[in-house]
C-alpha cells in the first residue's frame, strides 16, 4: 500500500492529507514546501516552488461526495493573499459540478485553477521517482552512522550527540534508512516531545526514505489506525500505543535529555526491551542530573560546538559580552563575603535598558551583509515590546515576537515570514530553542537571563549553522549571570586548543569583553568554569581576599 493509496489517505484522515500531498510534491521536486493548514491560513494548506513558480494548494479530504465550489474560492483567495503564481485543489475524491463551474468563472479573470483529484495523485505517485536526491554525508557524519549501526548489533542501544547545525537528524534518518534497507517492512518508531517537532522530524526525514515506505503522524490530534512504517509521535500518544500491543523493530528518540528517571519516556523504553533504542541531542545535560547512559549507555559519538568550528562545519563565532552593567561596589563586597551564585548574580549586575540593546543590536545589524536577526527576550511581555520598539526604530520595518502564547499557525506563518525575509528580525522566547531550522539567522542576541547550560547552547546554536554566503555569526550578550561568563570562557578556551585539524574559513572565531576590566576580573574569580557553568544557585565562590578592580 503506498502513501497515495485511497484506503491509507482514508485512514489518516483530513488533518494528514495535506502532508501526504505535500511529501507527493517533494518527489516531484517542488522545493520550499510548508503545509500550514489549519485556522489562519488564508485558504492555503500547502505551499511550495517548482521551476521557479510559487504554488498554494488547497487540500480536500472526503471520506464521500464531491467537493463543492467554497474550496475553489479559497485557494484562489489564498493565490492572492500569498501572491502566488498557481493555484490547485488537491483532493482523493473529485469537483462537483459546481466547484467546476466556478473555477470556470473565476478563469475569465485569472489564472486558471487546476484540479487534481485522487486519480491524478497516484498518477503522479507511479512517475515520482521512488528515492529523492541522496544525502552525502559530511566524513563525521559517516563515522556516527557507522559507530552507531555497530552499537545497536552489538547491545541493541546506541546515542549520538551533535551539536546544533551538525546534522543530528542527517545522521538519524540514516540510521534509520540503514535499518530498513536491511529489514524491508520492519516498523520504526520516531518519538519526541512535543507535536511541532514531530511534525518537523516527519518532513525532515522523508528524504531518507524510498517512497514505497509509509509515514504519518501519532499525535493527541492524530491517531491513525496503520502503523505500519515509519511513526513519528509525541511521547503520550507512542506510550498509549504501546500499551495496547504496538512493538517496533527501532525507536529513535529527538532530543533524548528530556528522558528522566520516571515518567513517560521511561515507560516507553521499558517497554520495548527487544526494540533496538537509539537516542539523538545536541545538549545532554539535565537540571536534575539523571544519567542519559542509564538507557542507551555510554555516547556511541560525540562532536561539540567547540570542535565542529574549529573543523570549519559551524559558523564561526563573533561573541561579544556586554558587562558594562557590573556593580563595582559589589565586586569589593564579593571579596569580604561568600556571596551564592544566586546573591551574587542578584548583588552584581545592574538591570540592562532595553535602549542600550536596541543601539548595540543596530551598530552590529549596520555592519552584517543581509542581517538576519534573533533577540532572545526573558518573558512573552519583553518579546513583544521588544518588537513593538524594533519595529519603530530604523533600520528595522517588519520585527516579529514569537512565543508559546501565540496560536501554532500564527508561529508558523511568522517564521515563514523570517525564512522568506519578509520579517528581519525575530524576538523570541524559549519556542526557538528545539527543532527549528533557521540557518540564514547571522546575529543573536541575548537580552535575557539563562541558567541553564542547555538552553544557553541550544539558543547559540540557531545561529551556528552554514549556509551558502555565510560562515559567520555575531553574537551579542548583555550577561547578567556568572555561569554564562563561565560557559563563554570554557567556549573561548576549548575553541582556541590546536590539536585538530580545522579547515580554512578565514579569521577564527572571537570572544570579547565590552569591559577589559571585567575579563580579568571573571580569569581571577572563576578558576574552574567547567563546574561554575553547571553549578546550582546555592553555590558558592571562594574570591580572594583583595582584588584589583581598576576603579
Amino acid at each position: 500500500m503506498t502513501f497515495m493509496d485511497p484506503t491509507f489517505l482514508r485512514d489518516l484522515g483530513p488533518r494528514q492529507f495535506p502532508r501526504q500531498v505535500e511529501r507527493l510534491l517533494t518527489h516531484l521536486g517542488f522545493t520550499d514546501l510548508a503545509t500550514i493548514d489549519g485556522a489562519g491560513d488564508g485558504g492555503a494548506d500547502v505551499i511550495g516552488w517548482h521551476s521557479g513558480i510559487c504554488w498554494v494548494v488547497q487540500c480536500k479530504w472526503k471520506l464521500n461526495g464531491l467537493i463543492g465550489p467554497d474550496a475553489v474560492d479559497e485557494v484562489q483567495r489564498a493565490r492572492e493573499l500569498y501572491h502566488a503564481d498557481e493555484a490547485a485543489v488537491v483532493t482523493n475524491s473529485a469537483p462537483g459540478p459546481k466547484a467546476i463551474r466556478r473555477a470556470q468563472e473565476l478563469a475569465a479573470i485569472a489564472k486558471p485553477i487546476k484540479f487534481w483529484t485522487g486519480d491524478i495523485l497516484r498518477r503522479a505517485y507511479d512517475r515520482a521517482p521512488t528515492t529523492l536526491e541522496p544525502v552525502h554525508l559530511r566524513p563525521y557524519q559517516s563515522e556516527a552512522l557507522t559507530a552507531i549501526e555497530a552499537a545497536l548489533a552489538h547491545r541493541g542501544r546506541a546515542m549520538l550527540i551533535l551539536a546544533t547545525g551538525l546534522g543530528k537528524t542527517i545522521v538519524g534518518g540514516s540510521v534509520i534508512a540503514e535499518h530498513l534497507r536491511d529489514a524491508p517492512g520492519a516498523n520504526v518508531l520516531v518519538v519526541a516531545h512535543t507535536r511541532d517537532l514531530v511534525a518537523q522530524l516527519e518532513r525532515a526525514l522523508w528524504r531518507f526514505l524510498p517512497k514505497h515506505v509509509r509515514t504519518r503522524l501519532l499525535t493527541g490530534d492524530d491517531r491513525p489506525d496503520d502503523l505500519g512504517g515509519v511513526t513519528f509521535a509525541t511521547v503520550a500518544t507512542a506510550l498509549a500505543v504501546v500499551r495496547v500491543g504496538y512493538k517496533p523493530d527501532l525507536v529513535m528518540v529527538d532530543e533524548a535529555h528530556h528522558i528522566g528517571e520516571n515518567g513517560q519516556f521511561a515507560e516507553l523504553l521499558d517497554r520495548l526491551p527487544a526494540a533496538r533504542q537509539f537516542g539523538v541531542t545536541a545538549t545532554p545535560w539535565r537540571g536534575d542530573r539523571y544519567d542519559l547512559t542509564t538507557y542507551f549507555g555510554e555516547p556511541t559519538f560525540t562532536l561539540g560546538i567547540e570542535e565542529g568550528m574549529r573543523r570549519g562545519y559551524l559558523a564561526k563565532v563573533n561573541y561579544r559580552l556586554f558587562v558594562d552593567n557590573i556593580d563595582w561596589d559589589a565586586v569589593r563586597a564579593a571579596s569580604e563575603h561568600g556571596y551564592s551564585l544566586k546573591e551574587l548574580n542578584a548583588r552584581l549586575f545592574l538591570p540592562d535598558r532595553d535602549e542600550a540593546i536596541r543601539d548595540e543590536l543596530s551598530a552590529v545589524w549596520n555592519k552584517t551583509p543581509r542581517p538576519r536577526a534573533i533577540v532572545f527576550c526573558r518573558t512573552i511581555e519583553h518579546a513583544e515590546r521588544m518588537a513593538d520598539m524594533l519595529s519603530n526604530t530604523p533600520p528595522w520595518g517588519s520585527v516579529q515576537a514569537v512565543h508559546a502564547g501565540l496560536a501554532m499557525r500564527e508561529r508558523q506563518r511568522r517564521l515563514l515570514a523570517f525564512r522568506a525575509g519578509e520579517t528581519g528580525v525575530l524576538t523570541a522566547v524559549d519556542i526557538l530553542n528545539e527543532g527549528v531550522d533557521i540557518p540564514d539567522v547571522n546575529i543573536l542576541c541575548f537580552a535575557r537571563v539563562t541558567h541553564s547550560r542547555r538552553i544557553f547552547v541550544q539558543q547559540l546554536g540557531r545561529g551556528l549553522r552554514l549556509r551558502e554566503g555565510k560562515d559567520r555569526v555575531s553574537v551579542l550578550d548583555f550577561v547578567s549571570d556568572l555561569r554564562r561568563i563561565a560557559a563563554t570562557l570554557k567556549l573561548r578556551r576549548e575553541m582556541e586548543e590546536a590539536d585538530i585539524e580545522t579547515l580554512p574559513l578565514g579569521e577564527e572565531s572571537t570572544i570579547t569583553f565590552s569591559d577589559q576590566r571585567v575579563e580579568s576580573l571573571m580569569e581571577e574569580w572563576i578558576k574552574d568554569a567547567a563546574s561554575l557553568e553547571t553549578a546550582y544557585d546555592e553555590h558558592r565562590l571562594q574570591f580572594p581576599a583583595t582584588l584589583e578592580t581598576g576603579t
